[in-house]
This record gives structure tokens, C-alpha cells and sequence, in this order.
């Protein structure tokens, strides 16, 4: 950062009083709490979170300096606002793979095929020349078949072995008064999920790992620059 572009004394001053200011209230929304999941708290949580990360970045670029503590954010879902005692719930999950290895993934495609033909679409079929299913020329027709025969778990658990590589991933749960009639959303079964109804989210990606370490970077430069 040049040294036109450096934040004043006087702006990292006037964080660290708002980060004062943010403490007072998150304590005063605590002790006032009217339930497990009051949304006071959540607010001055996230308000807390966002004072002390705009204190910490102000401090850095200052005086080269970090705070010794970190408060995780909570950008990704606003506060819980479903039922207490949920009668029903949804399970979202997103998971995304590259296709590392073509020839790997048509191979155990066409494996499967051999075993059992009716497990191959009739739109992604292509006949060989004795009549049996050819689906080992198709990565289209392959990823049909190996999602078709095996659970979403189980090629989590195998991805390699069809010559996938995971991307990041998604888990959401989302609490309900009553389930969904049957049928009622699988035209678009990801568009009705209110996020304030979602109880917990578990996401893995590799850009948390290259976070984590970019903030080891920064926090040792620290340490060695005492």
C-alpha cells in the first residue's frame, strides 16, 4: 500500500472506539437475551464481527500489527427465525467435481453397463457392435450411468476412483413446520429454501485452507517483525 493510500492515526482510533462501542452492545443485547435465538444477539454479533475486522485491516496496514484475537463471521446466513420445535426439514447438498480423469470415469462407466444394460438412458445410449450398451465413449452418457447406479455418498466416498476431484461443497438443513406436499417442489427443488429457516450449513473449500494459511503468513510476519 503506498503512503497515500495508508489509513490516518486518527481512522485506526476511531476503530478501535467502534469496536468499544460494539463490545458494550453485544454485552447489553446478552443480558437482555429473551430466548435462545434472540435476534438482538445475532445482530450485534455480526455488528461486533464486522467492527472488529475493519480494526484489525486498519491496524495491519498502519502499524504492521494484528489483533491476538479473531471472531468468525457470520455473513453466510442470517439469524434462525423457524420454529422452535421443527416437525419436518430439508437437507440441501451441493457438491462439485472435475472430471480428472476422462478415461478412468468412462472406463467404470462402461463396467457398470456391461453388468446391467438398463442402467443406461436410452438417450445416452449408443449400441456396440454386438448390441450391448457402449457408454465408454461418452463422458455425457458415463456420468448418467455412474450417478444413476451409485448413492451421491457413496461417490463422495469413491471419487477418485471414477476419476473425479472434488470442488467445494455445500450442506444445508432447513427446519419446517409440516413437510412439503409430494411432488410439490421437484420442478425447482433449491428455489423456496428461506435462509432464516436454515438450522446449520457446512461448507468445505479449499479456499478456507488457503485462507488459513495466508493468515499464518501474516500473523508469523508479525510476530518476527517484534
Amino acid at each position: 500500500m503506498s503512503d497515500a493510500a495508508q489509513p490516518s492515526a486518527a481512522e485506526v482510533r476511531a476503530a478501535a472506539e467502534a469496536v468499544k462501542a460494539a463490545l458494550d452492545r453485544h454485552l447489553d443485547a446478552v443480558e437482555r437475551r429473551s430466548g435462545q435465538d434472540d435476534p438482538a444477539v445475532y445482530a450485534a454479533f455480526d455488528e461486533l464481527a464486522a467492527a472488529a475486522e475493519v480494526y484489525d485491516e486498519l491496524l495491519y496496514d498502519t502499524y504492521d500489527e494484528v489483533t491476538p484475537f479473531e471472531i468468525p463471521g457470520s455473513d453466510h446466513l442470517p439469524a434462525y427465525q423457524g420454529p422452535e420445535e421443527p416437525n419436518a426439514l430439508s437437507v440441501l447438498i451441493r457438491r462439485d467435481y472435475a472430471v480428472a480423469d476422462p478415461q478412468r470415469l468412462l472406463h467404470q462407466a462402461q463396467r457398470v453397463a456391461d453388468l446391467d444394460p438398463d442402467t443406461v438412458d436410452d438417450a445416452a445410449r449408443a449400441p456396440g457392435e454386438d448390441g450391448a450398451a457402449l457408454v465408454g465413449t461418452s463422458v455425457y452418457a458415463a456420468l448418467g450411468v455412474l450417478f444413476g447406479e451409485f448413492e451421491p455418498d457413496e461417490i463422495a466416498s469413491r471419487h477418485k476412483e471414477f476419476g473425479l476431484e472434488e470442488g467445494d461443497s455445500t450442506l444445508w438443513v432447513a427446519a419446517a413446520d409440516d413437510p412439503p406436499e409430494p411432488g410439490e417442489w421437484l420442478s425447482e427443488p433449491f428455489e423456496d429454501i428461506d435462509p432464516q429457516q436454515v438450522v446449520c450449513r457446512f461448507d468445505v473449500s479449499s479456499v478456507f485452507d488457503e485462507e488459513l494459511d495466508e493468515e499464518e503468513d501474516v500473523r508469523g510476519g508479525a510476530d518476527r517483525g517484534r
